[in-house]
């Protein structure tokens, strides 16, 4: 479980390129504990009940999370920057699902009020500015929807490396291997107080934050990864709901 991150990069020019290993990253997070048995797991006891409720995944990768979120009624549609992402979400979901290749950093293609509800799951923490993706996630959920947002935990960071400053917005990579496959990603790290500031000026409530457990089998799956933590929660990841205004 690779839950620390790198070291802080200043003048690292890393592209975030899931093309190059999407089918590696798909293959390994099908059973893997940080998505299988604690994200995804997380994203749908938050949802709750969905029956009937349409659903924008923005960066839906190969759409695992839309699958268990159509699984429970919703009616699903999703985006990712990464084209092959969106070829494997579509073999996954199916030809008659909305599923787009679009980037959370520009105008989103969807009209105003589309959605109930919105899912970005591991996305935001890729961003500098959230600004104009927060801006636009707002336009498009109908008055009161909801927003899911999982992102890196904001004490990651300053765990791994005493000196760097919290408070600051740090660029900083850190290095993976998805089921064979070597990849680099470059994450931006923020302070909790500048996450909640930017969610009330894009037009949110924040209803819940969230450091749930995973799914109470992941003991027995991953003994020796959850050895660590008796009291069977780890830190990796920060769970939102917003609420639009």
């Amino acid at each position: 479980m690779s839950t620390n991150p790198g070291s802080p990069a200043a003048d690292v020019a890393v592209e975030n390129d899931y093309d190059d290993f999407a089918e590696a990253y798909t293959a390994e997070n099908e059973t893997s504990l940080l998505n299988a048995y604690y994200a995804r797991p997380a994203i749908v006891d938050l949802a709750g009940d969905v029956a009937g409720r349409r659903i924008l995944d923005a960066g839906c990768g190969a759409g695992p999370v839309s699958a268990a979120l159509r699984e429970r009624g919703a009616v699903v549609a999703g985006f990712d920057r990464s084209a092959k992402m969106v070829e494997l979400a579509r073999q996954r979901l199916g030809a008659d699902t909305d599923l787009r290749v679009a980037d959370i950093g520009e105008p989103l293609p969807y009209p105003d009020g589309a959605f109930d509800d919105a899912v970005a799951a591991l996305v935001l923490h890729y961003l500098e500015d959230w600004t104009g993706p927060l801006a636009e996630l707002r336009r498009v959920l109908k008055p009161g929807g909801r927003l899911i947002v999982v992102v890196n935990h904001p004490i990651m960071l300053k765990m791994a490396h005493r000196e760097s400053d919290y408070f600051a917005t740090t660029k900083w990579t850190d290095e993976y291997e998805f089921n064979g496959h070597k990849a680099v990603l470059t994450y931006w790290h923020r302070p909790l107080h500048a996450m909640t500031d930017a969610f009330t000026a894009a037009g949110f409530r924040t209803a819940v934050i969230s450091e749930p457990p995973p799914s109470p089998e992941a003991h027995e799956l991953f003994p020796d990864e959850m050895a660590p933590f008796p009291s069977g929660a780890f830190l990796s990841f920060l769970f939102f709901v917003l609420e639009a205004v």
